[in-house]
């Protein structure tokens, strides 16, 4: 799910793949934009803010992408085979001589002048992870509405850009209360700390393949059949040694990727209580009711 690591992390791809370049081929394949054509323009540099995508190329232009739920862009080689999804799925490409970066499914793709981007991003809070960070102004706004849920005042992006649905319910665990607690009803200090958390999950994982918030590894039996002990010692007098018998798989340690997130009735990496699955504002919120107090919806 795309969040503001792995936006980053596409927006790194981008621009490794397209700053620097003059555009051999553009398909903008949205209604609106359907006849715009940035052929022959050098694609000047792509940047992340939040979880937005601006691609900036010369003549003052820009193009903003958001990948919302499962949105995503890949980047191609000449001759590479395009696996990202259906034709039909697919909503631009811009290719230059070495690379072509395909989007699909990307619910928001406008072009616009880069002097306007206030108009698509302004509105944003903190970047988690941009030069504008600032803790103080993120713990204000998320202050300045007491009674909302936190999860819902964490999914924000006016309040501190970056975070969505999987790191909501992974602070919230953290924080030990349920996304359904109002901000105001948190404990001293519970919220300054969150704040701190957050941008620091969000830069360790800024450069890795897979999101991880986890430091503890939880015992699994690995699946398959039982094991085979070996036959007991039988005497040498006896002519046909005992059969063996099954015995179940000795438990494994496997490092889990994430506490709650995804792992609706398996047990809770802390205190084995079956995580817990529901909606908040129609998005899927894991909690542990063991390590998490307060309201449940």
């Amino acid at each position: 799910m795309p969040e503001g690591d792995t936006v980053l992390q596409t927006a790194a791809r981008l621009h490794e793949a397209l700053a620097g370049q003059v555009l051999t081929r553009s398909d903008l394949r949205v209604p609106r934009f359907a006849t715009a054509d940035l052929s022959g323009r050098t694609v000047l540099d792509v940047t992340a803010r939040g979880k937005h995508l601006l691609t900036r190329v010369e003549g003052g232009l820009t193009l903003h992408s958001h990948l919302r739920m499962d949105g995503a862009w890949r980047v191609y080689a000449p001759d590479e085979r395009w696996r990202g999804g259906p034709g039909h799925q697919i909503r631009a490409i811009l290719g230059n001589a070495e690379h072509t970066a395909v989007g699909y499914r990307l619910p928001v793709l406008e072009l616009l002048r880069t002097s306007e981007e206030d108009r698509v991003v302004g509105h944003l809070g903190p970047d988690l992870l941009g030069p504008d960070w600032d803790p103080g102004l993120a713990l204000d706004r998320l202050l300045a509405a007491p009674d909302r849920p936190l999860g819902e005042a964490l999914l924000d992006q006016r309040n501190l850009a970056g975070i969505g649905n999987v790191y909501k319910c992974e602070l919230c665990f953290l924080a030990r209360v349920t996304p359904w607690l109002p901000v105001g009803a948190l404990p001293d200090g519970v919220l300054p700390r969150l704040v701190t958390l957050a941008e620091r999950l969000l830069h360790a994982n800024r450069d890795r393949p897979t999101r991880t918030t986890t430091i503890t590894s939880e015992l699994r039996t690995p699946p398959g059949p039982p094991t085979t002990a070996p036959p007991p010692s039988t005497p040498a007098t006896t002519p046909t040694p005992a059969p063996a018998r099954p015995r179940a798989r000795p438990p494994v340690r496997v490092q889990e990727r994430l506490y709650v997130y995804g792992r609706a009735r398996r047990p809770c990496l802390r205190c084995g209580t079956p995580i817990r699955l529901a909606d908040q504002d129609d998005r899927p919120t894991y909690w542990c009711p063991g390590c998490q107090s307060g309201p449940t919806s």
